[in-house]
Order: C-alpha cells, then structure tokens, then sequence
C-alpha cells in the first residue's frame, strides 16, 4: 500500500513540474500594439523559492541602455539583467505564477502580475488591480 502512495505522490510530483517547465525559461516578448519583438526574458526560481524574470538580451535599440524612468535602486540600470518580473509564486491548480510585481521600464511603474501558458505561448498580464480586471496582456513565445 505504502509502495502505490508513494508512486502516486511521485507522479503528482512529476506532472506539477511538467505544468511549470511550461512557464519557465527563456521567452521572446512581443509587443503587443506593434508584434515587434523586443527583448528576451529568463524567467526562473530564485533561492527565495520565488519565481522573477530578467532581461536576459535587448534585441532593440543601442547596447547599454539604461532604466532612466526606473525609481529607487532600479533608477539607471542596465536593461540586461534588470529583473521585472518580482516574488511570483507558483498556483499549481491554475498553473500560473501570481501573486508578485511586474516592472514595466518605460514607465518605471510596478503592476500586478500573473503568468500562464496558452497555446505553447505565454501570457503575462498586468494590472493595476489584484483580480487583473483593469490592465493589458502581452503573449510571448518561447525562445
């Protein structure tokens, strides 16, 4: 009985990674006004067992660009490498991470965010409210 309990742990186990290795990874953004491609995200788990999302390559503009609308210590990063998704974490019965902030570094602003794959591509949505009524979508596709 014990041997059956463990197995069935071990493939619920398996089947909650499989669900998050779809969200995972590196993603090509596409804006979602113009369906230019703009940069790559690396979305992954930190130490903190929470997951984010860095700016791993720009694919536009000058080498060096900077977060010149970001606050606080954001203010003049580099681009590569800032982190704008923030302390999301992992809703196995809606396989999406939520629950954190996403930096948009136009505008140097923080949102709700939440995440989800669709269709073999991925959905981020932010919004200026919790359940994400009031905000936008942008759809990515996987690197």
């Amino acid at each position: 009985m014990k041997k059956y309990i463990c197995m069935l742990l071990m493939m619920a186990a398996m089947s909650a990674n499989a669900q998050l290795s779809a969200i995972l990874g590196e993603w090509k953004t596409v804006d979602d006004k113009t369906g230019d491609s703009f940069s790559i995200i690396s979305i992954y788990q930190g130490k903190d067992g929470l997951f984010h999302g860095k700016i791993a390559k720009m694919l536009v503009g000058e080498p060096g660009l900077r977060c010149e609308a970001c606050r606080e210590e954001d203010h003049n990063a580099l681009l590569e490498g800032l982190v704008i998704i923030r302390g999301m974490s992992y809703n196995k019965e809606k396989n999406q991470l939520e629950g954190g902030k996403v930096l948009e570094p136009e505008t140097g602003k923080f949102y709700y965010g939440k995440i989800y794959p669709k269709d073999g591509k991925l959905v981020l949505r932010g919004s200026l409210d919790k359940r994400g009524i009031f905000g936008r979508s942008q759809t990515w596709i996987r690197k």
